[in-house]
């Protein structure tokens, strides 16, 4: 090894002899070495050197690198082979035209895996309203606290996923199919429809006005809910089959609220077997379920302001006359003997002052004339049965008067509180029930549930004395609740999504 000149002098250097360079005669043991010290004028270290050293080696590393990469892979299976086979991905992933069959695969891929399922499921046919129902039995519901409880596509909750629908079977709902798919990845042949779709679902009837109104209010909630949005269409479905109509009065409410003939979609020229998926839908099944007291009287305010508007009614009544109206039915649960029942009435209101008796039939009035009696009415006297519905459409705080055949108390269940319900939820107050003792005959004992089918359409008598008791009372109520409402400076009443 050279030494080379230090520029210090008088330094110690350690110089270490190993065993190949010592002289034979000197050789130890294998494991023994043997070291030296001696006092030289020269180092083998420096700073400067040190720096000279480090400024080579980086150069050569540069050099080092700066001709690997210009040299080519080399093609040896043991030379970075893997560097080989790296490169070879990425030139086949940069084919435009392996990209595109890949994403063509991944598109088939996503549209094959569209997965329809019954509308109607039987496996829940005897709980069909318990939990999220039997329609649309795989999906869960929106529900925030107090608000109506939906289903929105597309939605974070359907991760971006529109609804599709197949079948348009009018007898059998399993017959009838749903599914969720990705807007760019429709399953093939589908139809894209735009615009916004309603879909509701009554596990009861359409054409009756309270069943109906009862299904069809929770669209109102969310309308509210979504700054006044509005459907372009309706779907409807009972027990998963499809209907094309509700009554005539449930769709002229709905058209003042919604401000606009509906468009219920009837499928004429659909082929049961196509698929038309919708940009946009809205779900409801639970009909006012989950909804607050204080959303359901927001909701039927704004039903009842749209409808006086739509019929030229005023939405604010002046005067302190107290309108009390006998709304009577003909055939099933009407008074047996109706003109007693009007001279009871007509009696109780001769003795207020303000008090106006009208007597009307539902089935003679159309539903803007209903609307114009029900916005004069503060006191309604009815029997039990779907023309109660009006009352939503009296001023808030109205009373009602509900009247029963016999029978109908052990054996009616929850179904006669509907109208309790309805009162409570439009901020009426339902003044209580009579209930006849008398009636038909049933041969089986009174609480046989075979003895409804008589008792049901059964019509109702009278108690002079119990209902001018009631009749009286009532009417002094509702003259005390005017007469203060009389000395407070009201505000005017203006719709909601006017």
């Amino acid at each position: 090894m050279t030494i080379l000149p230090s520029h210090h002098h008088n330094l110690t250097t350690t110089t270490t002899t190993t065993k190949s360079q010592m002289p034979n005669h000197q050789k130890q043991s294998p494991r023994a070495t043997a070291t030296t010290t001696t006092t030289a004028r020269y180092s083998f270290f420096s700073p400067k050197l040190s720096v000279y050293l480090c400024a080579i080696c980086v150069t050569l590393f540069i050099l080092f690198h700066i001709k690997i990469l210009q040299t080519p892979i080399p093609s040896s299976p043991n030379s970075l082979s893997f560097l080989h086979n790296w490169q070879g991905k990425l030139s086949a992933n940069d084919d435009p035209t392996s990209c595109s069959d890949t994403l063509a695969s991944m598109a088939e891929n996503l549209r094959n895996s569209v997965t329809f399922l019954p509308l109607k499921d039987l496996r829940f046919a005897n709980s069909a309203l318990v939990g999220h129902t039997w329609f649309m039995s795989s999906l869960y519901d929106t529900h925030e606290e107090g608000e109506v409880q939906y289903q929105q596509f597309p939605s974070k909750q359907s991760n971006g996923r529109i609804l599709c629908m197949k079948g348009n079977d009018n007898h059998d709902g399993s017959w009838n199919y749903y599914a969720l798919a990705y807007p760019n990845f429709l399953p093939k042949n589908a139809t894209l429809v735009p615009g916004r779709t309603f879909v509701s679902y009554n596990h009861y009837d359409f054409g009756n006005i309270w069943h109906g109104l009862s299904s069809l209010v929770p669209f109102v909630a969310w309308h509210i809910k979504s700054t006044c949005a509005v459907p372009d269409r309706w779907i409807l479905y009972h027990w998963g089959e499809v209907r094309t109509w509700m009554s005539p009065w449930l769709s002229t409410l709905m058209e003042a609220t919604f401000n606009g003939p509906l468009n219920i979609e009837k499928f004429e020229d659909v082929d049961e077997s196509s698929t038309r998926c919708y940009e946009e839908a809205v779900v409801m099944r639970h009909n006012e379920g989950g909804m607050s007291r204080e959303k359901r009287m927001e909701v039927y305010d704004l039903i009842r302001c749209k409808a006086r508007g739509m019929c030229g009614v005023e939405l604010d009544r002046t005067g302190d006359e107290i309108g009390m109206t006998l709304f009577m039915r003909t055939g099933a649960r009407s008074f047996r003997n109706e003109s007693a029942v009007v001279e009871i009435f007509e009696r109780e209101c001769s003795k207020v002052e303000t008090c106006r008796l009208t007597v009307a039939y539902s089935s003679n009035l159309t539903v803007c004339e209903q609307v114009k009696l029900m916005a004069s009415t503060d006191i309604l006297v009815s029997p039990h049965g779907a023309q109660l519905t009006n009352m939503f459409l009296m001023d808030r705080n109205s009373s009602v008067l509900e009247f029963f055949p016999k029978g109908w108390l052990k054996l009616a269940g929850v179904g006669q509180l509907v109208y309790h319900w309805i009162a409570s939820w439009s901020g009426m107050k339902h003044q209580g029930a009579w209930r006849d003792p008398e009636g038909d005959h049933c041969p089986y004992p009174d609480d046989d549930r075979r003895c409804m089918s008589i008792y049901k359409n059964g019509r109702i008598g009278y108690n002079a004395t119990y209902f001018a008791e009631w009749a009286s009372r009532v009417l002094n109520e509702v003259k005390l609740r005017k007469d203060e409402e009389a000395t407070r400076n009201k505000v005017p009443t203006k719709c909601a999504c006017s």
